[in-house]
């Protein structure tokens, strides 16, 4: 061109091809069609994605030359061309916003968003989706020849601000219609969703579209001329300055970070930052594209902590068996002694911590099944400020004395359908965290509330919108970073010295929210202290509870025979234990190390009235095959099977046959009334 343009219009062509070159550096495919279903502007990722000559697009090209070149080469699959075109146009003359997948011929996805314009038209954004199908969905901005586009872009834009000269009548169109262009331009990109930016090499943004603003939570107009840090936070400035740094210094970097929303959300965000150079070759400032993953984020974090939780549920699984055997040797020995120097003060000074001791340990082998999954939940109604207000009576005594407990009061009675153990269990966990991160004491507050979870709220908790019960436990402790609270409900993931913790107190109430049909929540920040929010399922009344079996009948009946007992357990050490518990009720025995030796004894002695067998054995046969070989030589027989595995691989084992099943360790009053059901 051959006249020089103002000033003014200068500028203005050069945030034109500014943001023509923006657009062209997105990965998504971009048109703008106007009220006539004609081509406005378009990007060359639209041609790439859609494999469509560089010849067919221009200023004025018809929407319908699109759809035909489409049809005819199979894209939209067999049938009459003009059919197929024909609803195509009639559809887009609707201008109403969509979204359509479209599976091409040769396996790429492409997502398809349409949104209206003022005056009709509409701006459309394509997207190659196929990666995330497969569930597997990468951002990938790796173009080696993006700096150098940049450049070339630049030194073109310079290159016509030179040749351009002042001329009143031509510069007065120009201007116009770069004025008109420049609107058309922002408007596009405030309606692309992704989240675009420029900053100066002093880091103040120059320009911003509306995704990016509306990121940060501020108007566009309140971040232009204002630094990166004022706008994101000294604590997401800290995490990408690193990143801003060396792209000033021309270098192309990209980076994720982590940013709390207002309320303690935590999003997440991936983004490229391109630097601009000016006719020197120096940064002028830097190009920033950036894409919300907290989706991506939440559902890799997800995976992350299944796997694991699966990891510790086969381990827990595996080592239940094991420990309870250890523990029916233990406790039963214990109580043996216990039973036989009753008034003996000093063996009762050591045998009843023992025996206590214990017995914790099976509650917390139970404990780790039920985090694990693989111990079923004794699920009711539970009332749940009766149980908020017992527990304060607990977590007083147990607190120290420079922490405050102090309950919500609750408007109306509200019940959730839980474990009540299991329940008390996870708040005293909590109730310990908390205490552990108030060392020098502070306030603690239990919550609890009846809400109804949206479709957003309930996502935070990971369960299905509805009714819950919310379960919240507040401190005003040290908090937690945003790292740190990521990893909290990892299994024996610990912030604490070695020693003081296992790391599995957090887990152990996720997992038991988890099995109950809720979820949790956590909200914290250093220095702020701590929220956990428990949510479960909740009931508009109190159910009615079956009456719990009566575990403490007598031990023996005066008078009565009992029927001979064939005892068969492969671990000598829990033989013994158990025989001396049917001794003790008055059960004639005999006993067997494995099945083959069981089923000869069967045969040879007729007097056998019950079978008491381990559920694993060794010899290729194992207790429920005995049992049902049992049955079909001595039908008169009654079996009962005993286990230490978890509730869910014991009954696997009986389902198939129906045998009655004590969980090891069990006490005589618990054998008792096991061989009771037997004969009922």
């Amino acid at each position: 061109m051959s006249s020089h343009l103002s000033p003014d219009s200068q500028q203005i062509h050069y945030r034109h091809e500014l943001l023509q070159a923006g657009l062209d550096l997105l990965d998504q495919g971009l048109t703008v069609i106007d009220a006539n279903l004609n081509f406005v502007a378009w990007n060359k990722a639209f041609l790439r994605l859609l494999d469509f000559p560089e010849s067919m697009a221009f200023v004025g090209a018809t929407f319908e030359s699109f759809m035909r070149y489409n049809a005819e080469r199979g894209e939209y699959g067999p049938g009459d061309v003009e059919e197929l075109v024909a609803e195509r146009m009639r559809l887009a003359r609707h201008f109403t916003p969509h979204y359509t997948e479209r599976d091409r011929p040769d396996g790429q996805i492409l997502a398809v968003r349409g949104e209206p314009l003022p005056h009709n038209g509409f701006v459309t954004l394509y997207t190659d989706i196929t990666a995330s199908r497969r569930y597997e969905q990468q951002i990938q901005q790796q173009n080696t020849e993006l700096e150098q586009r940049v450049a070339e872009r630049t030194h073109e834009l310079q290159a016509t601000n030179r040749r351009l000269i002042v001329a009143d009548d031509a510069n007065q169109r120009i201007t116009e219609a770069l004025r008109r262009s420049e609107e058309n331009l922002r408007l596009i990109t405030d309606t692309v969703p992704a989240l675009i930016g420029y900053f100066d090499r002093q880091e103040i943004y120059r320009y911003v579209n509306k995704g990016y603003a509306d990121w940060f939570g501020a108007a566009k107009e309140g971040m232009l001329g204002h630094s990166i840090r004022d706008v994101v936070g000294d604590e997401v400035y800290t995490d990408i300055s690193k990143h801003v740094h060396l792209a000033l210094k021309g270098q192309r970097v990209s980076y994720e970070y982590a940013m709390r929303r207002p309320g303690g959300r935590v999003v997440y965000a991936r983004s490229e930052l391109v630097p601009e150079l000016d006719a020197k070759g120096r940064v002028a400032g830097c190009f920033v594209l950036s894409v919300n993953i907290t989706d991506l984020k939440n559902a890799q974090a997800a995976l992350v902590h299944a796997q694991k939780m699966e990891a510790v549920g086969q381990l827990t699984g595996g080592l239940a068996h094991d420990f309870n055997n250890l523990l029916t040797v233990v406790i039963g020995n214990l109580v043996s002694l216990h039973e036989r120097y009753p008034d003996d003060p000093d063996i009762g000074e050591y045998v009843a911590p023992a025996l206590k001791a214990s017995r914790r340990g099976a509650s917390l082998i139970k404990r780790l099944l039920a985090f694990a999954r693989k111990q079923p939940l004794s699920l009711r109604s539970v009332n749940i400020a009766e149980l908020v207000s017992e527990s304060m009576i607990l977590l007083k005594r147990t607190l120290p004395a420079n922490i405050t407990v102090t309950a919500t009061p609750m408007s109306e009675a509200v019940h959730a359908i839980t474990d009540v153990q299991q329940l008390e269990n996870a708040l005293l966990n909590l109730a310990l965290n908390a205490r552990d991160a108030m060392p020098e004491g502070g306030q603690l507050t239990i919550g609890a509330s009846c809400v109804e979870l949206g479709q957003a709220q309930a996502a935070d908790f990971d369960v299905a919108p509805g009714c819950y019960v919310a379960l919240s436990v507040s401190d005003t402790g040290t908090g937690m970073d945003a790292a740190t609270q990521a990893r909290a409900s990892e299994p024996f993931f610990t912030t604490k010295r070695f020693g003081s913790g296992s790391g599995l107190g957090l887990s152990m109430v996720y997992g038991f929210a988890k099995q109950s049909g809720g979820g949790i929540r956590i909200q914290s920040a250093l220095g702020e202290g701590c929220v956990v929010t428990l949510v479960l399922p909740c009931v508009d009344n109190e159910l009615e509870d079956e009456p719990p079996p009566d575990l403490h009948h007598r031990l023996a009946r005066q008078g009565a025979q009992r029927p001979l007992v064939l005892l068969v357990e492969d671990d000598p050490d829990v033989r013994r234990v158990i025989r001396l518990q049917l001794v003790g009720l008055g059960y004639p025995v005999i006993e067997a190390d494995h099945a083959a030796d069981a089923l000869l004894l069967l045969t040879s002695v007729p007097t056998v009235g019950i079978l008491v067998s381990d559920v694993v054995m060794p010899g290729g046969m194992d207790g429920r095959a005995l049992c049902v070989a049992a049955s079909q030589r001595a039908p008169h027989v009654k079996a009962l099977l005993i286990s230490g595995y978890s509730d869910g691989e014991a009954a696997s084992a009986r389902e198939a046959a129906g045998f009655a099943l004590l969980k090891k360790p069990f006490t005589a009053a618990e054998l008792q009334h096991a061989l009771d059901g037997l004969t009922a």
